[in-house]
C-alpha cells in the first residue's frame, strides 16, 4: 500500500517559495490582539494538525502578505471555522465558530498567476471576541489565546503500598500476573509508579486506619481481626500461591481496569479468595503472562477511590485513549505522545473520523482530561458513517482504509482553493457516480477520481479513487469529506 502526503503537489508549477519556519514563538495565555483571519467551510484546525491552503481570491492573498508583516504575531493568521446554518423557511447562511487556531505560516508558494500555495500548522487557542473588514477587505479578528492547563496526575499521597505485600514479594521469586494489559501501560510502567503513586519506604499497612485494612481483607477468614505484617504477609502468600496465579492467567483475570474483567485494579485485595479463580473477561483471546502491577497491592489513603482519580489523571486517559485508538483505527501510531497527554489530545481530535461538528465541540473543550474522556467516549461510539443529509448509511469503521501519512482522516486542498477533510474508506454503499474519471490533480497519484453523490438525497459525499496502474493497491478506495456525514453526539449523549 501507497502513503501519500496531503501536501504532495502543493508547490508545483510555482515561481518562487519561502520557508518561514521558525520566526513564530508562542503567545501568552490570556493574551489579546489581533490577526488576520480565515474562515473555512468544512475545516477544523487543531494544534499541531497541518493545513494546506490554496488562496486564489484577492482579500486572501492579501490576509496572508498582512500577516507576514505582523509585529505582534509575525507569520501568524488565525483559522474559524465557518458552517451552514438552515433557518426554519430552509433558507441557509452562514455562521462562524467561536474558538478557533492560531496558524504559523510556514511555507509560502507564490504562483505565477499572483495566487499563493500555503503550508500553515496550527498553534494555540483561541476565543473570537469581534471581528471587521479593513479597506483591503480582509477579515480581522480580535482573539484572546486561551490558557491551557498542565495535565495532571493521581496525587502521589493518595495511595500507600501494603506491608503485607512487601512481605508477600520477599517470599516468592517467581514471575507474576499483571492487570496492565496495555503495551504502552506496559512501556510506562516505572514512569507511572515513580509519579503517580509510590509511597515512601517507611510507607507501611500499620500506618493506616482499622477501615482501610479491614476493607483490604474483606471477603477472607482473617477480616475479623487484626493481624500483624507477617501474619499479613503469610496470608498473602497462601492467598496468591503459584497455582491460584496460574488459574488467574487462564481466566484472563490480567485484563485492563473497568474494561474486560470483573474485578479492577483498585478493588483486586477486596475479592475473597475463592472468587478469583473465576473471574472471566469478555475477550476470550488468549493473553500473556505479566507482572502484577503495584496498584493491585496498594490501600487508599483518601475518601476517593482510584477510579475517581483517573478521571481526571490526564496520563491514565492518555494511555487509555491511545489503546482504543490502537484498537480502531491503527494509523498513525499515537503510542509517542502518551507521555505528552496535551499533544495526544489534540492530534486524536485533528485525525477523528467524525464530522466536523464534533470535532469542533472537542475543540471548544477547555481541560485535557475532560478532552481525552470525550475523545474517548467518541473513538467507542464511533461505528457508522452515514450521510448528513438523509442519514443513509455510507460505511462502517471496519471499511475505513488509511491512504494518507495523516490517517484515515486528511486535508486536501484543489486547485480552486476549496479544502476538504476527507476520510478514506475501502468500501461504501448508496452512493452514484457524477462523471468520467480523471486523473487531473489526484491527490492520489496514481489514482483517478470520480465524483460520488448520495443515491438518495443526490447531496455530494465524496469521490471513487481507483488505480490506473496495475501495481498499486488498494485498487480501488472512496474518500468520504468529513462535513458531509451525519452528526452522532446527540444520539451519544442520549444513550449517556
Amino acid at each position: 500500500m501507497m502513503l501519500v502526503e496531503s501536501l504532495k503537489g502543493l508547490f508545483m508549477c510555482h515561481s518562487e517559495v519561502d520557508d518561514t519556519r521558525g520566526r513564530v514563538s508562542l503567545l501568552d495565555g490570556g493574551a489579546i490582539l489581533s490577526l488576520p483571519m480565515l474562515y473555512l467551510q468544512g475545516v477544523v484546525l487543531f494544534p499541531g494538525a497541518t493545513l494546506p491552503l490554496r488562496l486564489i481570491q484577492g482579500r486572501l492573498v492579501a490576509a496572508v502578505e498582512k500577516a507576514l508583516r505582523q509585529v505582534d504575531a509575525p507569520c501568524t493568521i488565525g483559522v474559524v471555522l465557518m458552517y451552514r446554518q438552515v433557518r426554519r423557511q430552509s433558507s441557509q447562511y452562514y455562521a462562524n465558530a467561536s474558538v478557533g487556531t492560531t496558524a504559523e505560516i510556514r511555507q509560502l508558494g507564490r504562483m505565477d498567476d499572483g495566487s499563493l500555495n500555503v503550508v500553515a500548522r496550527g498553534q494555540q487557542r483561541f476565543r473570537l471576541m469581534r471581528h471587521w473588514m479593513d479597506v483591503d477587505g480582509v477579515v480581522w479578528g480580535d482573539v484572546q489565546i486561551i490558557e491551557e492547563d498542565t495535565p495532571s496526575r493521581t496525587p502521589r499521597d493518595a495511595f500507600a503500598q501494603l506491608a503485607s505485600c512487601n512481605s508477600f514479594r520477599q517470599r516468592t521469586s517467581s514471575p507474576i500476573l499483571s492487570l496492565d494489559i496495555s503495551p504502552i501501560k506496559h512501556h510506562d510502567h516505572m514512569d507511572s509508579e515513580l509519579d503517580c503513586g509510590t509511597p515512601s519506604p517507611k510507607s507501611t499497612a500499620s500506618n493506616h486506619s482499622a477501615i482501610d485494612l479491614k476493607m483490604c481483607y474483606s471477603g477472607s477468614p482473617s477480616s475479623s481481626s487484626m493481624k500483624s505484617s507477617n501474619e499479613d504477609g503469610f496470608f498473602m502468600h497462601e492467598q496468591f500461591s503459584s497455582q491460584e496465579l496460574h488459574s488467574l492467567k487462564g481466566s484472563g483475570a490480567a485484563g485492563r481496569l473497568g474494561e474486560n474483567t470483573n474485578v479492577g485494579e483498585e478493588n483486586f485485595c477486596l475479592t475473597p479468595h475463592r472468587d478469583l479463580s473465576n473471574v472471566r473477561t469478555r475477550d476470550t483471546k488468549p493473553q500473556c503472562p505479566y507482572t502484577l502491577s503495584k496498584q493491585a497491592f496498594q490501600a487508599p489513603l483518601s475518601f476517593w477511590p482510584r477510579w475517581a482519580y483517573e478521571m481526571y489523571d490526564s496520563y491514565a486517559l492518555a494511555r487509555r485513549a491511545a489503546d482504543l485508538w490502537r484498537q480502531i483505527i491503527t494509523n498513525p501510531s499515537m503510542d509517542d505522545y502518551v507521555r505528552k497527554p496535551d499533544i495526544l489530545s489534540f492530534s486524536i481530535g485533528s485525525k477523528l473520523p467524525a464530522s466536523e461538528s464534533v470535532r469542533q465541540k472537542v475543540l471548544e473543550i477547555d481541560g485535557i482530561s475532560y478532552r481525552l474522556r470525550r475523545e474517548i467516549q467518541l473513538l467507542k461510539a464511533f461505528n457508522l458513517i452515514k450521510c448528513r443529509c438523509c442519514k443513509s448509511l455510507i460505511a462502517k469503521r471496519s471499511d475505513m482504509v488509511v491512504m494518507s501519512t495523516d490517517g484515515p482522516l486528511g486535508a486536501y486542498v484543489n486547485p480552486h482553493g476549496f479544502v476538504h477533510e476527507t476520510i478514506t474508506v475501502s468500501r461504501a454503499t448508496g452512493l452514484a457516480l457524477d462523471g468520467n474519471p480523471s486523473t487531473i490533480h489526484s491527490w492520489f497519484p496514481g489514482y483517478s477520481w470520480t465524483i460520488a453523490s448520495c443515491a438518495d438525497c443526490e447531496s455530494n459525499i465524496g469521490w471513487l479513487f481507483k488505480a490506473t496502474k496495475k501495481n498499486l493497491r488498494p485498487r480501488s478506495f472512496w474518500g468520504i469529506r468529513s462535513s458531509q456525514i451525519a452528526d452522532d453526539v446527540q444520539e451519544l449523549d442520549q444513550d449517556e
